[in-house]
């Protein structure tokens, strides 16, 4: 091993112990079955970090830990493939240390090593634009947070520009995504690893159709491309060219048409990417269900968001404080009040049902 192998595997090895044993080989999102590891952080990127702080990602209301939310540069990637000189082992057989001939290295997740049948499998349709017509949006949690980079995960901004049409409603029809003007023939690149679930002509408004799950559980929508050069299946990096920006569909000119979403509900993708500088605005983003809304814009007070999160750690406490009882033979409103330390009126104010009701065994009723 050349001195400056010995010298890298050194280094890394004291940062990857923070990094690791900050997130266990279980928690870490793997792909399938390709041989091409996947991009997850670089030695030059100045917010994906071997010290990035712990987040918690979550399904639900619990209380989460989210770092401050301020705009923050994150270096482009490269593809893996490029200059690259030696592949070193790490104490997390998930993980590897890929160098590389200008003296940079990165670690790399092994897409051998374990499939995340959860993300890239349920779902998962490579002929509908929208697998996901059987998910009510009343059954997604209220809030949830999501880990856009970390010291596994990578980001690259789509394609960097003005844009020229905003998320919301537009002549009479919902705009579910930006807009922004480029020459035909333009790079567009994967904004976070994951899989090629849709790459087709969409036979739709959106003309050229490339979607991405990406392994934090979001989809990015690209359409109007002039071309594809990734088909459904392939696994992607952060930063990996994955077509040509074009106005193939209903377009009335060269720009590509991007969209985020969670569930197949679309919201802001402002929300993420500040789209005139390519920053990511935040390491993790607490996405709220009230954010589906297509009159839910983007807000440049972050301090708006961060105050939903006491909003939200609020009902979880609310949740987690109520208290059910099923009815049994023999049972009335007024001892099952005196049981539980409340009245009559409150039990049939949290049911919906009168005083006078007759309590059918089996039931459950709200009692705080």
């Amino acid at each position: 091993m050349s001195n400056f192998k010995k010298i890298v595997a050194a280094g890394v090895a004291m940062l990857f112990v923070g990094v690791v044993y900050a997130q266990s080989p279980a928690e870490v999102t793997m792909g399938g079955a390709d041989n091409k590891p996947t991009t997850v952080a670089e030695s030059g990127a100045t917010a994906v970090a071997a010290t990035t702080t712990t987040t918690t990602t979550a399904t639900a209301t619990n209380e989460v830990n989210v770092p401050t939310a301020k705009p923050m540069q994150v270096a482009p990637v490269r593809k893996i493939e490029e200059m690259v000189i030696d592949t070193l082992p790490t104490i997390n057989d998930a993980i590897k240390i890929v160098l590389f001939n200008d003296n940079t290295w990165r670690y790399v997740r092994d897409r051998e090593a374990k499939q995340d049948s959860t993300v890239f499998e349920k779902y998962w349709s490579t002929i509908e634009i929208s697998p996901y017509r059987t998910v009510e949006l009343s059954t997604l949690p209220t809030s949830v947070a999501i880990a856009l980079v970390d010291s596994l995960k990578s980001y690259h901004y789509p394609y960097k520009g003005r844009i020229i049409s905003r998320y919301g409603p537009r002549r009479n029809r919902n705009h579910n995504g930006v807009d922004i003007p480029l020459k035909e023939g333009e790079p567009i690149y994967a904004t976070f690893d994951g899989r090629v679930r849709y790459s087709k002509d969409s036979k739709t408004g959106y003309g050229q159709l490339v979607i991405i799950r990406h392994d934090n559980g979001l989809e990015t929508y690209m359409g109007h491309l002039s071309k594809r050069l990734v088909k459904e299946g392939d696994w992607v990096t952060a930063g990996q060219v994955i077509g040509e920006g074009g106005s193939t569909g209903r377009s009335t000119g060269p720009h590509l048409h991007f969209e985020t979403r969670y569930y197949g509900q679309s919201f802001d993708p402002e929300r993420l990417i500040d789209f005139s500088t390519g920053m990511l605005r935040r390491e993790t983003f607490l996405l709220k269900r009230s954010y589906f809304s297509i009159y839910s814009k983007y807000d440049q007070n972050f301090d708006d968001e961060i105050a939903n999160i006491e909003d939200d750690k609020r009902e979880a406490a609310e949740l987690a404080a109520r208290k059910y009882y099923k009815v049994r033979p023999g049972d009335t409103l007024s001892g099952i009040a005196v049981k539980y330390g409340t009245t009559v009126t409150r039990i049939c104010q949290l049911n919906g049902i009168n005083r006078n009701a007759i309590l059918k065994v089996g039931k459950t009723l709200r009692v705080k």
